[in-house]
């Protein structure tokens, strides 16, 4: 049982873990005490808070990360008030998900295919881009970049050292041919087939070469006699090497023994964020044999003691003597180490010297003194003679985004924008150097915004044309004054003409002097199909309207004729801004209107209305009469229906019908739902009856009265087949489709459907026939009166609404009204006393 309830601890630890929202989980590998908002700027801001975004983290949980993280107090209300200014100037919208809490525990839930993705969500670091960088980390931090490996496939080092385990390739040719390939033993010796051992462990490949040629001399090769002798590594051995000290990851290395210090670095990660870069030793047979400054290769790609390690050489990496850290405008912001002697001028060419945009004659410098800090300004003459001490911060700012020189001009100029402030510049030689006025310019009145001492602005107003012309004084521009020259078309509004009704693309077009009628319809396409061009208006405004009249003038209209060619005549009559020109139809001009026929007819169809008063009944005519099976009381016309439904009136048939049909049912149904029910409808579509009530019986037997109807466009005349069943449906025990019988009642065929439901609205049922008409159940007295069926009808029967009780309110209302009705009939009473 223990064993049990420590499994089940366990498990509650591991999920409250999942279910921890990133911005704590977060909150433990960083440390953001020394972190200052304003070494920021906006694009960084930003740059964080998409990275944010990314991750599901909203602004306020962004702020609880940087306060788990140790950010002062007035540092969070700086980045407070950072985040909203940038959310100010991007418009307020955050567009962040805020449901960070839910994606550890979705991810519990999800089991553990997810667990290591939230781990690693869990390691994510919001801040570490703009965490400032150590100078050089990046080189041994980057997994993508190439190692430091040797390339094994160069000719052998000439100062190569020969050890235990390599291979010897002796190549012999000449008068004598030979090839051996020797592997050197533990002991340092090389056997030479038929010539003996031979020690060269600890010599060179130069120096082995030489021994070698030696010892095959003294076995009678006549070497440098005809016979020549080459040595060369083959297979090369691996050597051990240690590198301790503060490293990313210390320990023993096997490596290649052509590998350099540089190689052993790179395996081990580098120094760690308290190593050195500048003192590195490369310590042989306890002797420190070379001194290593990574800046060396970090600035200039100098590797000159990058020496070559032998078997058991230590790497030694100490921790960094003085860090200070650069920022603002130079081209490599960075933590920097320095050495004895360095000066703020190695640093600055350490970090790749100044930006454009930055402000060199002062650095600002952040010293680290005893109990406090201090701070001190740094001049351009000093960068040279500055010794770098411990825990400095320089701030290179970034030059103030003003002109001392600037002046600038907008408007009606030929060429508007930023000109030189040069000496003694006028506002005439300003409006010279812009190119002059324009055309359109107005030139009665221009405008300067002038800066006050305060950086507040004032308007100075002046006369173009007496400028100019000299009629006036001159006025002097100062620096970043802003002058405004108007377009004599910024000051009224854009003049435009209409035109409507007949022409091929009605609508507003731009207003030109002595534009005509004919020009206007040139520009709408020309005349429309059926247009007259005999009598066109022109509508005009008028500006001298008594509205003391009540017949007043409140427009000017024109007629005016025009050729229907639109060929250049000489008119006198032309547009005014604004005017509305009508063309109209010729007299007795008509397009084609279109009706259709279906179901049992000899020849159904889409037939074409040849007189204004064509009637059901000549429709009828023209389509041959009905067949033999058609149930004429059935027929049904259906007019306006794509306005309403939205269906395509060429896809109209015996389908399409019966959609409708239900679609309309169902919206009949849902009228008798209480009022919660109708609130969650979000079907707001108007359904109507589009199914024009005609008695085509009646219309056949006496065509042309009143019943017959006028024929429309689009209208849809459908007499279908002889129905002989009758479909029940709505609140009964079993909804289904029952024969019809001549003799059997309403009721009859609601039980014929199993009875009413215990949720049926009796007095609400109705029946639709098959013309589409509907008609409900009356009321006499206490009886219902229900429609009578025929063939093809369908009956309805709709719910019961929801029982509503009276709530507090509703009573106390009903009392407050009854008992002021019984206060009147009182008071009634009493005056007739």
């Amino acid at each position: 049982m223990n064993k049990l309830k420590l499994f089940g601890a366990f498990l509650l630890v591991i999920l409250c873990f999942l279910a921890l929202p990133p911005v704590y989980a977060q909150s433990l590998p960083q440390n953001l005490s020394n972190f200052n908002v304003d070494d920021y700027a906006d694009a960084q801001i930003r740059q964080l808070l998409q990275n944010a975004q990314s991750q599901g983290i909203s602004d306020s949980q962004l702020i609880q990360l940087a306060q788990s993280r140790n950010l002062p107090a007035t540092q969070v209300q700086r980045l407070q008030s950072r985040i909203a200014d940038i959310r100010a100037k991007d418009g307020g919208s955050t567009n962040y998900n805020s449901g960070v809490t839910d994606t550890g525990t979705q991810s519990a839930r999800r089991g553990n295919n997810q667990l290591n993705d939230t781990l690693r969500q869990l390691r994510t670091d919001l801040f570490k881009d703009m965490q400032p960088k150590i100078f050089g980390a990046s080189l041994f931090r980057n997994s993508k970049a190439n190692t430091f490996q040797p390339n094994l496939k160069l000719a052998t080092p000439v100062n190569y050292i020969v050890g235990p385990d390599d291979k010897l390739v002796v190549n012999v040719y000449g008068n004598s041919v030979a090839n051996w390939q020797l592997t050197v033993t533990p002991e340092g010796n090389i056997n030479i087939p038929g010539i003996g051992i031979l020690n060269v462990a600890g010599k060179t490949i130069e120096q082995a070469t030489s021994a070698i040629k030696s010892k095959l001399a003294a076995n009678n090769y006549a070497i440098d006699k005809g016979t020549s002798v080459t040595v060369s590594l083959g297979d090369i051995r691996t050597i051990s090497v240690i590198l301790q000290g503060e490293l990313v990851k210390p320990g023993t290395y096997s490596l290649s023994s052509l590998s350099t210090a540089f190689d052993a670095l790179f395996a081990a990660g580098g120094p760690n964020d308290i190593g050195s870069f500048r003192k590195i030793d490369v310590i042989r047979n306890n002797k420190v044999v070379s001194h290593l400054d990574l800046y060396d290769f970090l600035v200039k790609g100098d590797r000159k003691n990058n020496i070559v390690l032998r078997d058991q050489d230590v790497i030694h990496v100490p921790t960094y003597g003085i860090h200070v850290e650069l920022k603002g405008e130079v081209k490599i912001p960075a933590i920097f180490e320095t050495i004895p002697g360095e000066k703020l001028q190695d640093i600055l060419n350490y970090s790749g010297g100044f930006t454009d945009q930055a402000y060199t004659e002062r650095i600002k410098v952040d010293q680290v003194n005893n109990q406090q800090h201090r701070f001190k300004d740094i001049s351009e003459t000093e960068f040279g003679t500055y010794t770098p001490l411990r825990g400095d911060k320089y701030t290179v700012s970034r030059i103030l985004d003003r002109y001392e020189n600037r002046v600038t001009i907008t408007g009606a100029v030929f060429r508007p924008g930023q000109f030189e402030l040069q000496n003694q510049l006028t506002l005439s030689q300003l409006i010279k150097n812009a190119g002059g006025l324009k055309e359109d310019a107005f030139t009665g009145r221009g405008s300067i915004t002038r800066l006050n001492a305060d950086n507040s602005t004032q308007q100075l107003s002046f006369s173009v044309q007496d400028v100019l012309s000299k009629a006036t004084s001159d006025i002097a521009l100062q620096r970043e004054d802003s002058v405004s020259v108007t377009s004599m078309f910024d000051l009224h509004d854009k003049y435009k003409v209409s035109i409507k009704g007949q022409v091929r693309k009605p609508g507003d077009f731009a207003y030109a002097d002595s534009m005509k009628v004919a020009d206007l319809i040139i520009k709408a396409g020309g005349f429309a199909e059926g247009a007259s061009s005999k009598r066109i208006e022109v509508s005009r405004r008028v500006f001298d309207s008594d509205p003391n009249q009540k017949n007043s003038i409140v427009a000017q209209v024109f007629s005016v004729n025009i050729d229907q060619n639109l060929k250049f005549e000489d008119m006198n009559f032309s547009l005014r801004p604004f005017d509305i020109v009508s063309v109209y139809s010729l007299p007795g001009y008509e397009t084609q209107k279109v009706v259709k026929v279906e179901g049992e007819v000899i020849f159904p169809g889409n037939y074409t209305i040849q007189k204004k008063n064509e009637k059901i009944s000549d429709l009828i005519r023209r389509a041959g009469g009905v067949t033999q099976s058609a149930d004429v009381e059935g027929g049904s016309l259906k007019r306006d229906n794509a306005a309403v439904l939205g269906v395509d009136k060429t896809k109209l048939d015996t389908a399409a019908l019966v959609k409708e049909q239900n679609a309309r049912l169902k919206h009949l149904q849902q009228s008798y739902k209480n009022d919660d029910a109708n609130a969650g409808n979000t079907d707001t579509t108007q359904y109507r009856n589009n199914y024009v009530g005609i008695n085509l019986k009646k219309i056949l037997e006496k065509p042309g009265e009143d019943g017959d109807l006028i024929l429309e466009n689009g209208d849809v005349l459908r007499i279908p087949k002889q129905q002989q069943i009758v479909r029940v449906n709505g609140e009964v025990l079993y909804p289904s489709a029952v024969v019809y019988s001549s003799g059997k009642s309403f009721k009859g065929y609601v039980l014929n459907a199993g009875g009413f439901s215990p949720r049926a609205l009796r007095r609400g049922a109705y029946v639709v026939y098959p013309n589409g008409t509907v008609k409900g159940t009356s009321k006499f007295l206490f009886f219902n009166s229900h429609p009578k069926v025929k063939p093809g009808s369908e009956i309805y029967v709709p719910t019961k609404p929801e029982p509503k009780g009276n709530t507090a309110q509703e009573i106390l209302g009903y009392t407050t009204g009854l008992a002021s009705l019984g206060a009147i009939i009182l008071g009634i009473i009493s005056l007739h006393k």
